[in-house]
């Protein structure tokens, strides 16, 4: 078999198989969280939050809603070394990210079904 056809017997499947793996993952909630922060700020996210009262007074007073911590556990960056991982029940994250032109910092404490955000700051305090 000469070489043209063997690459052209390879492109084909390879297309193929292309299509028939769009064909099976389009419709489906697929995603590629591999990095530690990713799978981190993942979990955080799809677990149910609860807000300290410091919190709600830090998003009263910069005027902020929730959409800016769902904001943050989405384009976030999680300070491991910041953070308390070593815990057995509930891990504490530190995790910063910028907002409306503002760096803001906020703890997490990441327990088996509950994200409550402790406190939240400007990355300068």
């Amino acid at each position: 078999m000469k070489l043209i056809h063997r690459i052209a017997y390879y492109l084909g499947g390879f297309g193929i198989g292309l299509i028939i793996l769009f064909f099976f993952l389009s419709g489906k909630k697929t995603s590629c969280d591999y990095s530690p922060n990713a799978r981190t700020l993942k979990d955080i996210r799809n677990k149910e939050r609860a807000f300290s009262e410091e919190t709600i007074q830090f998003l009263k007073q910069e005027r902020l809603d929730t959409a800016a911590i769902s904001r943050m556990l989405i384009d976030g960056d999680v300070l491991f070394s910041e953070s308390n991982t070593d815990l057995d029940s509930c891990k504490i994250y530190r995790i910063e990210a910028d907002i409306l032109e503002t760096t803001l910092k906020m703890t997490v404490e990441n327990c088996k079904n509950l994200a409550t955000i402790q406190n939240m700051s400007r990355a300068s305090e």
